[in-house]
This record gives C-alpha cells, structure tokens and sequence, in this order.
C-alpha cells in the first residue's frame, strides 16, 4: 500500500506546485486546463520514459 500513498502525495505535491508557484497557470475563467494539461504532459513523459528508456 505504500507504493500508492506515496504515488498519491507526490501527485498532491505537483497539484500545489502547479496551482500555487506558477501564477499563471491559474488565471482566467478555466484555470484547471493549465494544471490538467501539465498533469497529462508529465504522465506522458513518464510513459515514454518507460517504453523508450
């Protein structure tokens, strides 16, 4: 179960980093497509990551 606790806190850290250190990300009337497009981004890197590396 650990594995998952820590995947879910790592995960809640990027959201907070996202949401609250790049301002921008969180501006306008659809602030979540910042925060969701880089969440989407970072899991696709990770993917590849995987398959290629």
């Amino acid at each position: 179960m650990m594995p998952y606790l820590l995947a879910f806190a790592a995960g809640a850290m990027l959201y907070v980093v996202i949401e609250e250190l790049v301002p921008e990300a969180s501006e306008g009337e659809h602030s979540n497509l910042g925060t969701v497009g880089f969440a989407a981004g970072f899991a696709l890197m990770m993917v590849l990551d995987v398959l290629l590396g």
